[in-house]
């Protein structure tokens, strides 16, 4: 294998200090009074053996990387990698690299990625965050390191976060059902306590009591076996005939529950009307068009980018954490009748 270059190796080849090479490689030759000759010199150097800089060595020497670090629950979903390529391209454009991953929302996969991720010395942290996950977080801020949360929040956890009013959201839209005369309205989730799962169970469940209608809740486990899900909607589907309305929790849940409502042979909005919390471009594609909860995906990867550059451009480490809260749209189409 060939050996990689060094600035060592640079300067002992044209017979100059390192300390000199560095000066020049980083742009502080004029600053240092280096004579142009030797800038020429050592550039040309470069070029001709194709020296590449160790990026972790310059950030170990400068104390910044350049990179920022970006986890979100599954970067294959319409919503995390719209808002994550939306990051990238504004990152870019101040002078940062994104390096992203998926956490599938498992703690100990989410603490294994901060953990490379320290060890890669990003700069900063954009989460959206699993349960289990507060002392890990709490540690970067606890040594400096900027983190943005976004989609949810820890509580107890004091950090900046971008998230959107899901309670009301979700109780704007189950008002929307009731006030079209649907009584027997299903509310079908991801079976965990984060935040912005409760919330939109607390709004659902506060539009159905405030009206002394019976709530109906299916909380469904994550898989990424998609058969793993549709099965357990069928089953409450089957228990539940009388269900005249479904709200879902988000857009995986939508479109497994679609494919469900196909293979009993149910048609929207005649049988069951369909509300589905996160837009999907596929859903004005559906027949009939599927109703929608949509975030403001354009606001939310600029709020998350916006604070978090606003953190790795300041010197004060302890300023007041921002909390954001963004409204939602309740899209009308034809699976509401």
């Amino acid at each position: 294998m060939k050996k990689k270059l060094s600035i060592v190796d640079i300067a002992n080849s044209l017979n100059i200090s390192k300390t000199t090479v560095s000066f020049i490689l980083n742009g502080r030759a004029r600053e240092k009074r280096i004579s142009e000759e030797l800038v020429e010199r050592v550039l040309k150097y470069v070029k001709e053996v194709g020296y590449k800089p160790n990026s972790l060595a310059k950030s170990l020497r400068t104390g910044k990387s350049n990179i920022i670090g970006l986890l979100v629950q599954d970067i294959s979903n319409n919503f995390f990698a719209t808002i994550a390529r939306q990051i990238e391209d504004r990152a870019y454009k101040n002078g940062y690299k994104i390096i992203y991953s998926s956490t599938d929302n498992d703690t100990q996969k989410t603490q294994e990625l901060i953990a490379m991720f320290r060890d890669r010395h990003v700069d900063g942290y954009i989460i959206v965050p699993p349960e289990g996950i507060e002392e890990d977080i709490s540690s970067l801020i606890k040594d400096g390191l900027p983190v943005v949360l976004f989609d949810r929040y820890l509580p107890g956890v004091e950090t900046d976060y971008v998230v959107v009013d899901n309670l009301f959201s979700t109780y704007n839209a189950t008002r929307y059902l009731i006030d079209k005369g649907y009584k027997n309205i299903a509310f079908i989730s991801f079976n965990n306590q984060q935040t912005q799962m409760a919330d939109r169970l607390s709004g659902y469940n506060k539009a159905m009591t405030q009206s002394k209608l019976t709530t109906s809740i299916k909380e469904v486990d994550f898989y990424q076996d998609e058969k793993l899900m549709t099965e357990p909607i069928m089953a409450f589907l089957n228990e539940h005939p009388e269900t005249d309305a479904i709200l879902f929790g988000n857009n995986h849940l939508g479109t497994c529950g679609l494919k469900v409502l196909k293979k009993l042979d149910k048609k929207v909005p005649e049988d069951i009307a369909l509300i589905c919390f996160d837009d999907y471009e596929v859903f004005e594609l559906c027949n009939p068009p599927l109703t929608a909860i949509a975030q403001p995906i354009d606001a939310i990867a600029d709020k998350v980018i916006t604070l978090l550059l606003n953190r790795l451009n300041t010197s004060v480490e302890n300023g007041v954490k921002q909390q954001v809260i963004l409204t939602t749209d309740l899209r009308i189409r034809k699976s509401t009748k």
